[in-house]
């Protein structure tokens, strides 16, 4: 199952031309090779087609997932899962979703924290808002991929960073008119949705809005922690685009 990011924000550029962010931009590449050479893709005739392909596929993903009931028996290989389930994804739109949130806000975080504190920040809280998750299903035999934890913290971290930065939006429910809000008003309407979703959801795993919870609040904890007074204004500009998509539960 995949679960929406619930948010029209899909372009992103800095005051003063495009930033340097190698990080970003290598953890993109890292993501969208993984995924096209593993049978999520359906490109690789190594995995088949039909009832072959679907049978390559979970195996795939509890391989290198988050299995809740599993990941606390203390094998080698469960233990690092909340780290390859971070590369992970489990559809076309899954994928590119996630890579156009991580484009969006990755550079500018990234510009500022700098390239090893940011690929640290984005392991350590995307890994620990997977193992968030997994306490709080630790009965579920469903697998969890996806880096939409890390991204959901790089957005807390954007949160705090650059607060005033005008966001452009295309919202639906205006037609896909543009918008343009402050991110310290656009990021916490996004965080409340994820909120209420999860609310919502039913006991056990479906989405994972808990992941996106998590790393939001590590994001923003974590550079408030970091950082002193936020940057000044920046503009955030926007382009049509489907919205990011969530964790996927294969």
């Amino acid at each position: 199952m995949i679960s929406k990011w619930s948010a029209p924000i899909v372009r992103a550029g800095g005051p003063i031309g495009r930033p340097s962010a190698p990080v970003t931009y290598s953890l993109i590449a890292v993501c969208c090779a993984v995924f096209l050479a593993g049978p999520a893709s359906g490109l690789s005739p190594a995995y088949g087609t039909g009832d072959d392909l679907l049978a390559a596929q979970r195996a795939y993903f509890r391989r290198w997932g988050v299995i809740p009931a599993d990941l606390f028996e203390g094998t080698a290989g469960s233990a690092l899962t909340p780290v390859t389930a971070l590369f992970v994804h489990g559809s076309w739109v899954h994928l590119l979703g996630n890579m156009l949130f991580l484009y969006v806000f990755g550079a500018m975080t990234e510009e500022r924290m700098g390239r090893v504190r940011f690929t640290l920040f984005y392991v350590g809280c995307g890994s620990l808002a997977l193992l968030g998750y997994a306490v709080a299903n630790a009965d579920s035999g469903q697998s969890l991929v996806g880096a939409s934890g890390a991204i959901s913290a790089v957005l807390g971290a954007f949160l705090y960073l650059f607060p005033r930065a005008r966001v452009t939006s295309l919202l639906p429910f205006l037609f896909f008119l543009p918008v343009r809000f402050p991110a310290w008003v656009v990021l916490p309407f996004w965080a409340a949705l994820q909120w209420l979703a999860a609310g919502r959801a039913p006991q056990g795993p479906g989405v994972a809005y808990l992941a996106h919870l998590i790393g939001f609040g590590l994001g923003f904890g974590c550079a408030s922690a970091a950082y002193g007074r936020p940057t000044s204004p920046t503009r955030v500009k926007a382009a049509p685009a489907p919205p990011a998509e969530g964790e996927n539960q294969p």
